[in-house]
């Protein structure tokens, strides 16, 4: 799975991790339950449901035979999980018989006494009739999946306008068993066969391949798919709605893209990609993709970021992005790639408990950096696996082991540690035992264990079968450990001796971290490698030199993950920008001469690092610039003037259009103005920005235009606040829409806080109630992240505001309405006035 968290919903990163309670004030009766694996009793076998449903209630009305075996030792029972379901029959099946078996049901697990007492390994069949119902099922959701209810019915009588009617299902973590009885658990593996009969204007998806479809004298169709390769539960999946089916292909196998009708223009160049990743991932593990098929469907609503449920992703509606947006890249391109590596590391081999989540996420994080680094070059590469390792860095995870046999819930394993820390341990152990050894320790992992449940151990017996290498001290420290190192890295240089001595000290708590690295020592162009092991709390390494070396670069590959204070000074960063090369080099080079701009070889650094190669490093130039400089804002005027022009990047040109801003005057006004109407939102959107600052008239006319076209992404937040701080409440209706359609993103919470103040000066009654609405369905959205705090915070501020302005209102009925209804949303956090 995808988290928001770690996808589109930056801003969640720290906020999430941070909400969460430190282990110290937490409840810690938790920490003495050890998650063991799920015993495994009975075996599924083969599941088949026969599903329809009814939209007017929000039911799915299922019939489902599920084959089973006692996994060893013999038993007469059978434990399914079967959540707020009404059961109605349960029966054993005996060829085209069937003879009732008595069962208790408590709402949540489905006890079955069977006939007899089965072997190890005999199978039996027994069905059962049911009906779920997910919406009277009371669930807990997480960070991660913000809801727990496993079938959703979205717009089921198609009441909401702007809106279609769909049907989809999110199974991960334990969440399948809401819809159809199952044994809800990872280490669990079954073929499947599912019906579904649905309106005949629906398409249907599910796992596998479409077999049949038979059309019904009630204007209904019963679709037949089969999967007839073993997987787990949560990787169950249905999908009913009216899209566009936009047909691809992989080496003879179908690869379909569900988006809906609009976006079918385009639907290729958001996930035409998608062949030429499975080839690559094929090629790069030597496993062919295992499947029979491979579609991606978007559903509207969707309480996560993207499932890899087998054979039939579904990606929530972020995914479906027009032309414009697309000017600026793909950005669910990383996405795409996640979900895709999933259908080999969680979908071929799962991980046999939750507590060894690492076995599928850590790969589907790194797949995104292995396919960047591929597809657009190593810089690009380099650039994802920063962002992944920052994102790790301030999350406040420190103190969780990435396997973890003791946590708060299951739901608590999908964090920045299974996701990108577990990421960047895969980047380094690529590092240390080389890209051949690594990729063939993949192919065996696989090949090993193929459509079986995996734990971390099988992962390690595979790399040291390949290497010959002993890993248990990899395993024990970056798997089985928690943290990461803290260097401070110095030099001491002694001309006489011709000598450079390099410390490097471990400022974290507790025990060292066993570190290969390289050490590259450099003079001019030439560079001499040192492979070196970091062991202790300090170690020096000595290193004989001829001339003094211009530049030491300590972690020469810039694999490591680490927080690092490397006391390199402003001639050692020119060198390494200039020679060292990679973007980690130039990124720590542009970093270091942004914290030191009144340096000449600081400007000198900035100025190549605007005409960078990469675009990131470009970009990240730019956006350091210092130009409350009166210097630096001379010397850079050209060179950002030609950027805002000319580069061939359009975020580039975005981040170049925020800068010129700071020039006073409207020598750039028509610059400003013509960059409005660019066929990139971010473009658009920031000269918009820019243009209020030295023309607001010239900047709300052009948000007055723009609102009435559709527009997204950057540009639709900057219309709504250069029309929010115009202050003009006839726009009400045209930025409530604006900010009501926006999808669950950073935008939107970048947003909020603009809308809110704007609410505060609202008059009218009945808009404030409809623009409080939005933000409290924002807050009921993001309840799992942590937010409600900083949502009721916004709440509270147009409270304040509004109490206020009564106190000098001559008609205070009014105001006083509007004060009640915002404090009647914030119920319990009325207690903070």
């Amino acid at each position: 799975m995808k988290k928001l968290l770690f996808g589109c919903l930056t801003f969640l990163t720290v906020q999430t991790i941070s909400a969460q309670p430190h282990e110290a004030a937490q409840d810690t009766a938790w920490k003495k339950i050890y998650r063991e694996s799920v015993p495994m009793i009975n075996d599924l076998v083969h599941t088949k449901i026969d599903a329809r449903f009814d939209y007017s209630k929000s039911y799915l009305n299922g019939k489902a035979w599920i084959t089973l075996k006692p996994h060893f030792y013999a038993t007469d029972t059978l434990a399914l999980d079967a959540k707020g379901m009404e059961i109605k029959k349960v029966a054993l099946v005996k060829g085209t018989a069937t003879s009732p078996l008595k069962y208790d049901y408590d709402g949540w697990v489905l006890n079955v006494k069977l006939d007899k007492t089965y072997k190890g390994g005999e199978k039996y069949t027994i069905y059962i009739e049911y009906t779920a119902k997910p919406n009277e099922l009371e669930v807990q959701g997480s960070a991660a999946i913000t809801d727990a209810k496993g079938l959703y019915f979205v717009n089921p009588q198609g009441e909401e306008k702007d809106k279609p009617t769909q049907i989809w299902t999110q199974g991960e973590t334990e969440a399948t068993s809401v819809w159809v009885p199952t044994i809800d658990k990872p280490n669990q593996k079954t073929t499947q066969e599912t019906i579904m009969t649905v309106p005949d204007k629906y398409v249907t998806l599910s796992n596998g391949k479409l077999v049949s479809q038979k059309k019904n004298a009630d204007g209904t169709r019963t679709d037949t798919w089969n999967m007839d390769l073993p997987h787990a539960p949560y990787l169950f999946f249905m999908g009913v709605g009216e899209y566009a089916v936009i047909k691809d292909t992989y080496k003879g196998k179908e690869v379909n893209y569900y988006v809906e009708k609009e976006y079918a223009p385009v639907a290729k160049k958001i996930f035409g990609h998608t062949p030429e990743m499975m080839a690559f991932f094929s090629r790069i593990t030597g496993v062919e993709y295992p499947w029979v098929k491979y579609s991606q469907i978007v559903g509207r609503d969707y309480v996560s970021g993207a499932m890899e449920n087998t054979t039939a992703t579904l990606h929530q509606e972020s995914a479906q992005q027009d032309a414009r947006e697309l000017v600026d890249g793909n950005g669910w391109e990383s996405t795409i790639a996640h979900e895709l590596f999933h259908q080999w590391f969680g979908d071929y081999v799962t991980t046999e408990s939750w507590s060894n989540l690492t076995l599928n996420e850590s790969f589907a994080n790194y797949s995104e950096t292995l396919w960047d680094e591929y597809k657009y070059g190593k810089d690009a590469g380099d650039a994802q696996n920063y962002t992944d390792m920052n994102g790790y860095l301030q999350s406040g995870s420190e103190k969780k082991d990435l396997v973890r046999f003791y946590y708060t819930d299951k739901e608590a394993m999908f964090d920045a540690v299974s996701y990108n820390k577990g990421g960047r341990i895969l980047h380094m152990l690529r590092s240390y035992v080389g890209d051949s050894a690594f990729f063939k320790a993949l192919n065996l992992y696989l090949t090993t264990n193929k459509f079986k449940a995996a734990e971390a151990h099988h992962l390690r017996l595979a790399f040291e079968e390949v290497t010959g290498r002993d890993m248990n001290w990899f395993w024990n420290q970056w798997y089985y450990g928690a943290g990461h190192p803290k260097l401070t890295i110095d030099y001491v240089y002694d001309d006489a001796a011709k000598k450079v001595q390099v410390i490097v000290k471990q400022t974290q708590s507790g025990d060292a971290f066993k570190l290969p690295i390289a050490i590259d020592v450099y003079n001019g162009a030439t560079k001499v490698r040192n492979k070196v092991w970091i062991e202790n709390k300090t170690d020096t390494f000595t290193f004989s030199y001829t001339s003094k070396p211009e530049l030491v670069n300590v972690d020469g590959d810039k694999t490591l993950l680490a927080e690092k204070r490397d006391n390199k000074n402003l001639d050692n960063y020119v060198h390494q920008y200039k020679y060292a090369g990679l973007y980690m080099d130039r990124r720590e080079a542009v970093e270091f001469a942004s914290r030191n701009q009144t340096d000449p070889r600081a400007i000198a650094i900035l100025t190549d690092a605007l005409k960078d190669k990469y675009f990131g490093i470009r970009g990240l130039a730019l956006s350091r610039l210092d130009l409350k400089n009166q210097g630096n804002k001379k010397t850079f005027e050209p060179l950002i003037a030609a950027i805002a022009k000319d580069d061939p990047k359009s975020t580039v040109r975005a981040t170049a259009l925020t800068a010129l801003a700071n020039y006073e005057g409207t020598t750039y006004k028509d610059l400003f103005v013509k960059s409005v109407s660019d066929s990139s939102y971010t473009v658009a959107g920031n000269a918009l920005e820019a243009l209020a600052k030295v023309d607001s008239a010239a900047a709300v006319t052009e948000a007055k235009r723009l609102s009435g076209q559709p527009t997204k992404g950057a540009l639709v937040g900057a219309v709504m606040k250069t029309m929010i701080k115009s202050g003009d409440e006839s726009s009400f209706t045209a930025i409530a829409k604006a900010v009501g359609d926006m999808p669950l993103s950073q935008a939107k919470f970048n947003l909020l806080p603009s809308f809110s103040d704007f609410l505060s000066k609202v008059s009218n009654t009945e808009n404030l109630k409809k623009g409080i609405d939005i933000i409290v369905d924002f807050r009921e959205q993001t309840k799992n992240f942590g937010l409600e705090p900083v949502v009721n915070g916004w709440l509270k501020g147009i409270v304040t505001k509004k109490e206020a302005a009564k106190a000098i209102a001559a008609d205070k009925t009014a105001l006083q309405a509007q004060i009640d209804y915002v404090k009647g949303k914030l119920g319990d956090a009325k207690a903070g006035f």
